[in-house]
């Protein structure tokens, strides 16, 4: 299948369309403004409440008039372009392909090894994420705007999360369950003065010193005991670091360990520059960083459990050391023996992190419809990801039955080259929905070869169901037509044959905006749909019912400017708690209680909406092949620019095979 690298067939239609909409942008850009200088946000109501001038009032006062005339006088210009635009859609492609051309620019590209299926297996990691780029004006009623900063400013805090080198720490304590500020200081934060060394207690398992070749050697002197009981890191694992530290029940380190501890986890990268002045940045007010504020790995410091904030070299560590601004930054993922006491039967890690996982493969947008956001949030992308597909959707009357005035607002980023592409749209849309062309992209990726030359492929999808409340048969048609397209998929992009086989299927992942939730009583029809009789929801214990560490992904609007959650880390800090989820995230309706969320103390089925998904299954994969989830998690990387939590998943796939 040819993937489309440009909208028209020809660059005649190209220069048309772009005439075309340069007639139409000035009335939309001043229709835009408009309508966004009557919907202020809780933000901008704060800020105008502390102006006793009412500065801002005077603007509107003066500048309503001058829209207006503006307006009226682009509406002939505006109608001319739109006769031209219209009828072009008809030849207008799907999707935009965009491809990198000088992989130096994407330091995941650079990071990436080719899987030849040797040894234990392979991990990928997929994201998703809502990320509310609407015109302006239409942001503003989920309480976010200005869209092309907040575009800008998604796209750097995503590709710095995900270009992070991977440090797995582990706690062999029977009470401490959590890294404490006492013993993450001995770690990697000495204090003031304090030139003592910080591998007290430290035993190197795995080590790696990250050169941003993927170059590495594993000295493990003890194994992580993982699911499969081997505790080398899996094939393609990209600069992964596992350090373990042991503790007393008290919290502190034995003197046996601190005697027996010699090594140091050691990761060091060029650091990458800013690409976006300050002035830029200031637009959206979540970037008025404040103390351990970590959201865009900028700041002086960070939340002890996200981030390992200094260089840890295999000796001392001095304090210059310690304040200079990090060459690279690493993530932690905790593991107690208190999780496992209390989630007996579960096979996998959990979090709720204040990053995007590191070594990041796959990422799946949903909303992004403002066409300018979309050029600048793919700009950052490249910075990390080389292969994006973006622009997906119709236009006008073409390929639906409605008149579509917006795209789907999907877009794919991938490590990994894709091989095949196709896009659905949904022709039951109702109401506001039917609007955009919301449909399902559905994408073939290779991730290796075998020996034999044979391809090692995985099938990803991604999609974003119909949002109006109480549409639940719109919801179970759009979920049926979602599994036939992709069996359609699965078979027209398939060149194998089951007595030969030339591509080995290694996952087959589903993810996106389903806009229902698990707890619902409105939603039983869709929690009980037969897409999860073939797809595995690991959040998910059963219809109407999720696991006890899951939690809501859609945030109450109201909320995202409160000093309590308006950064990463505060607001990870929050959702740790029962009662500060019951605060700022919207939960399953109920007859029984008010729809207001603040400081509802209720008790309250379940720990929020969770309506973000990330499902996979193990039907029509290479069967001498396992899929299991290594690790999920909640995101608050984007705390203030979306009221939705990003989720992330990361899948190993394991070949049976012992290491040579």
């Amino acid at each position: 299948m040819v993937l489309y690298t440009s909208p028209f067939p020809n660059s005649f239609l190209s220069v048309l369309h772009s005439f075309s909409w340069g007639l139409i942008f000035p009335c939309y850009w001043l229709a835009d403004r408009l309508v966004g200088s009557f919907v202020p946000t809780t933000y901008e109501k704060r800020q105008r409440a502390d102006d006793p001038c009412y500065f801002h009032a005077l603007c509107i006062i003066i500048t309503t008039p001058i829209y207006l005339a503006l307006l009226v006088a682009s509406l002939p210009f505006a109608l001319v372009g739109f006769l031209l635009w219209s009828p072009l859609q008809s030849a207008r492609r799907p999707y935009i392909y965009s491809r990198l051309k000088d992989k130096s620019h994407a330091n995941g590209a650079t990071l990436l090894t080719e899987w030849k299926a040797a040894g234990t297996g392979k991990s990928f990691c997929f994201g998703s994420a809502n990320v509310c780029l609407l015109p302006d004006s239409l942001a503003r009623f989920n309480n976010v705007f200005n869209t092309q900063a907040r575009a800008k400013e998604i796209g750097r805090r995503i590709r710095n999360g995900a270009s992070r080198p991977q440090i797995k720490i582990y706690i062999d304590s029977p009470t401490n369950t959590s890294i404490s500020a006492a013993s993450f200081s001995s770690l990697v934060s000495p204090q003031a003065g304090d030139n003592r060394t910080v591998n007290a207690g430290i035993k190197r398992t795995t080590s790696m010193e990250y050169k941003g070749d993927n170059c590495g050697s594993s000295n493990g002197e003890e194994s992580r005991e993982d699911k499969g009981g081997s505790g080398e890191p899996h094939e393609g694992e990209e600069n992964t670091c596992i350090v373990r530290i042991n503790g007393e029940e008290n919290g502190h380190m034995s003197d046996t360990e601190t005697d027996t501890a010699n090594g140091q986890a050691r990761t060091s990268a060029p650091a990458e520059p800013s690409l976006e002045g300050d002035a830029e940045i200031a637009k959206t007010p979540n970037h008025k960083q404040k103390e351990g504020d970590s959201g865009s790995l900028d700041s002086c410091s960070a939340s002890r459990e996200s981030l390992v904030k200094v260089r840890v070299g295999d000796g001392t560590v001095d304090q210059s050391t310690v304040n200079n601004k990090l060459l690279y930054k690493a993530s932690i993922m905790k593991k107690t023996s208190v999780r496992k006491k209390k989630h007996t039967d579960e096979t996998f890690d959990h979090e709720i992190s204040a990053f995007f996982p590191a070594n990041l493969d796959f990422l799946c947008l949903q909303e992004v419809f403002d066409k300018r956001a979309a050029e600048k949030l793919k700009e950052q992308l490249h910075h990390y990801f080389e292969y994006i597909v973006y622009d997906v959707g119709v236009y006008s009357c073409h390929g639906c039955c409605s008149f579509k005035f917006v795209n789907s607002g999907l877009l794919f980023a991938s490590r990994y080259p894709v091989m095949d592409a196709a896009y659905h749209c949904y022709p039951n849309g109702r109401g506001m929905d039917s609007l955009a062309s919301k449909g399902a992209l559905f994408l073939k990726v290779q991730v290796g070869s075998t020996p034999q030359d044979q391809r090692i492929v995985g099938y990803i999808s991604c999609t974003h169901l119909q949002a109006i409340a109480g549409d639940t048969t719109v919801r179970c048609e759009q979920l049926d037509m979602l599994q036939d397209w992709l069996s359609e998929f699965r078979k027209s992009t398939s060149s194998s044959s089951t007595a030969n086989p030339e591509e080995l299927v290694a996952f087959d992942v589903l993810c996106g905006d389903l806009n229902f939730d698990n707890c619902s009583s409105e939603d039983k029809l869709e929690q009980q749909h037969s897409l999860f009789t073939h797809y595995k929801d690991p959040c998910r214990a059963g219809p109407g019912e999720d696991k006890p560490w899951a939690i809501g992904t859609l945030l109450d609007p109201e909320g995202l400017y409160d000093e309590e959650v308006c950064t990463p880390d505060n607001l990870q800090k929050v959702l740790e708690s029962e009662e500060g989820r019951k605060g700022y995230l919207v939960y399953p309706t109920s007859k029984n209680h008010s729809s207001s969320q603040k400081g509802r103390k209720a008790s309250l089925k379940g720990n929020g909406r969770r309506i973000d998904y990330m499902l996979y299954t193990e039907e029509g994969l290479y069967l001498e092949w396992k899929v299991e989830v290594e690790e999920f998690s909640f995101i608050t990387q984007l705390a203030g620019l979306t009221d939705h939590l990003p989720v992330a998943m990361r899948l190993t796939v394991s070949t049976g095979e012992d290491d040579p």
